[in-house]
């Protein structure tokens, strides 16, 4: 989140506006500049309706996410902030919203504020269950959720990170034809996490069925005594950007804590195999090459998501000012008794850093087939001065995996890279049948030098795998600035046009209603069901029309600490048939589906050939 003042020289190099000055001066004369934006930060040219209307005043949501800052312990915590979890909890088929509470202090105990749950009623009206549902009582200091079945029971349930703790809430009937949520952290085994976790990743990582879970975890901030890690708490006092002020410490003052694998035990437990998933040497000799998870980053965002096309879900971990990962899955056994073994190749594939080499402030995670090159490309947003990465999936064979930085070239340069860029996601928002991509942006120091604290978002519409700044038809939400952190995607109102849910730091959530103009525009909402509700990370569908081949991918985590919705929704734009849809099953077989209408969501099940109708 703050690199150090030689890190933001160099990545300054890499702003539009420093180049357009520096060839005026001569500055840059002999000197090889990076690939020019398509125009510089902050200029758009707005072209058609609004597309997002605020309706939280209405909605009956009025939650804010609270980080404690009031104690003015200064703390690197309180930069983190939280994000949302969009699930249907009640299978009503409507999403409804979670969100963690935050925290707070006393005296020098760090605690946490209750968590909210508000159940989708339907046209944007919500109700909130938090005490109906048992969730009206405090957790951890939270940050992330994460939604999603645990157990195969075909319920959503919820895993909730934060300081020093997991908790994992199942979903389970309350005995009067309704729905509620229980502590079974203990039962589970995730106790043995106790470790600060800030977002959390699930997927089938061994083909047994059950989702397996990827927890980042990031520094060892404590007011005093030691961590859970052994090594001493750090709270530094000195900290400051302006030579006198006050301020929330870098990352750099804190030492990272290892990341976790859990593996999913199938009967309601998880166990720690954090040290023996990660292959060592050649992947053709696995002949003891086991080894530990990489331990060098302050992990902030993880998406579990198939990168190469196997079939198999790849694990890929934002870190904060330390190289990003990718783990490429690796086990040779999938199915019971199956094994975690995954090869971590960030550098190699080249995801780990930037276009200069140097590794970034990393936050939040979008993935999207965003060029229609049938490959799941990963965006990352980073800290002040740092834009945020593209990486373009270039793979062409699942054992070569690789990745150019294609942010300049895609357009997505042209965003201000003087924000602190934390929640994003791809989706469809104009229904064109491209993937376009929605930022939010606050700074993470109380006291920032360069710019303000609250930070406009940033709106980017795809124009033929062309992404374009288009901030100023995100209506009332993106003409403002905000101190945001998490957000996710989903359609709220199964009306085939993705919302947005953003969390703010100390302010209410706020709940934007997509009100572009559909009239002559078509869209595909598909349900994916697997076998004995197995578990379908990994999982991709492609759909194929007259616009041409569209691929959507089933991932474990989003964004920053959040869930989107889990459902897979194209824009069709005018196309009103399908021609040809087929799901790729994750550790399954490719399936051919037939009878999917435009204009509805539809079930389909693995290895069933009919389509259920589900909504509207």
């Amino acid at each position: 989140m703050h690199p150090s003042p030689r890190r933001v020289g160099r990545n300054l190099l890499r702003l539009p506006a420093y180049w357009a000055v520096a060839a005026l001066l001569g500055f840059a004369a002999g000197c090889e500049k990076p690939t020019p934006a398509l125009a510089p930060p902050g200029v758009e040219e707005p072209i058609g309706p609004t597309l997002f209307e605020d309706v939280t005043a209405s909605s009956g949501i009025d939650f804010a996410y609270r980080n404690g800052e009031a104690a003015d312990n200064y703390s690197i915590i309180e930069s983190l902030g939280g994000g949302v979890a969009l699930v249907d909890f009640d299978n009503d088929g409507l999403l409804d919203l979670f969100v963690p509470g935050g925290g707070y202090f006393d005296g020098k105990k760090v605690l946490g504020h209750p968590c909210k749950l508000y159940r989708n009623l339907g046209n944007f009206k919500f109700e909130d269950v938090s005490k109906a549902v048992g969730l009206d009582g405090p957790l951890q200091y939270s940050h992330g959720a994460s939604a999603f079945d645990s157990d195969n029971d075909g319920w959503t349930d919820l895993l909730v990170s934060g300081y020093n703790r997991l908790v994992l809430l199942h979903n389970e009937p309350d005995g009067k034809g309704g729905r509620k949520f229980v502590d079974v952290t203990a039962k589970s085994g995730l106790t043995a996490d106790s470790l600060w976790s800030t977002s959390t990743a699930w997927g089938d990582l061994n083909g047994d069925g059950f989702a397996d879970l990827y927890v980042c975890h990031y520094a060892n901030w404590g007011f005093d005594g030691t961590g859970p890690d052994g090594k001493p708490y750090r709270h530094p006092t000195d900290c400051n950007y302006d030579g006198k002020t006050r301020d929330v410490c870098q990352p750099a003052k804190f030492t990272q804590l290892p990341h976790a694998v859990f593996q999913n035990n199938g009967n309601g437990t998880f166990t720690d195999v954090s040290a023996t998933v990660n292959l060592k040497a050649d992947p053709k000799d696995r002949t003891a090459q086991r080894g530990p998870l990489r331990n060098d980053g302050r992990g902030i965002g993880a998406v579990i998501v198939d990168v190469n096309n196997d079939g198999r879900p790849d694990v890929y971990a934002a870190n904060d000012t330390d190289d990003n990962f990718l783990y490429l899955n690796r086990g040779a056994k999938y199915g019971p008794g199956g094994e975690i073994l995954v090869e971590e190749i960030g550098l190699v594939a080249g995801v780990a850093r930037d276009d200069r080499g140097t590794a970034n402030g990393s936050m939040g995670l979008g993935v999207a087939d965003y060029d229609h090159s049938g490959r799941a490309s990963i965006v990352v947003t980073n800290y002040e001065s740092e834009l945020p990465a593209l990486y373009q999936n270039r793979t062409t064979e699942p054992a070569r995996v690789r990745f150019s930085y294609s942010t300049q070239s895609s357009g997505l340069g042209t965003v201000n890279g003087l924000f602190v860029s934390w929640g994003t996601g791809f989706a469809d928002f104009d229904l064109n049948g491209w993937d376009d991509l929605s930022i939010v942006n606050g700074h993470a120091v109380r006291h920032p030098l360069k710019v303000d604290r609250r930070q406009k978002p940033s709106l980017l519409l795809n124009d033929g795998g062309k992404l374009k700044i288009q901030s100023a038809r995100g209506g009332s939400f993106f003409a403002a600035a905000h101190n945001a952190r998490g957000s996710a995607v989903g359609d709220l109102d199964n009306d085939g046009r993705p919302d947005l849910v953003v969390v703010r730091h100390n302010e209410p959530i706020v709940v934007l209603k997509n009100v572009a103009p559909i009239a002559g525009k078509h869209w595909l909402g598909v349900s994916l069901r697997g076998k004995g509700q197995r578990d379908l990370v990994g999982t991709r569908l492609v759909v194929e029309t007259a616009l041409g081949t569209q691929t959507k991918f089933v991932k474990g985590g989003s964004s920053y600490a959040s869930t989107d919705d889990p459902r897979l929704l194209l824009g069709l734009a005018s196309d009103e048939k399908i021609l040809k849809a087929t799901v790729f099953w994750s550790h399954g077989d490719a399936q051919e589906v037939k009878g999917l209408t435009v204009d509805h969501y539809q079930e389909v099940t693995e290895g069933s050939p009919s389509v259920k109708i589900l909504a509207p």
